[in-house]
């Protein structure tokens, strides 16, 4: 698991991936949402724009997972 810090309280879920650098867009984003493959703090996510804030952790099916953590 990868800690990735935010700047601010909260972000999008979209967001942080995009500023992870695990995803290159929101469109990305909806369509591993709509195959159920991105879990937030160990629930299947169906919102791309949930907002996500220090210590919840979002994990990607086959790809990894990643810590919220403010800077």
């Amino acid at each position: 698991m990868e800690d990735i810090a935010i700047e601010t309280e909260e972000i999008q879920l979209d967001q942080f991936l995009k500023w992870a650098g695990v995803l290159q867009s929101g469109g990305e984003v909806k369509m591993l949402i709509e195959e159920r493959r991105i879990k937030r703090n160990g629930e299947t996510e169906s919102a791309r724009r949930r907002k996500l804030h220090p210590g919840d952790v979002v994990e990607i099916e086959g790809m990894g997972a990643w810590r919220v953590t403010k800077e």
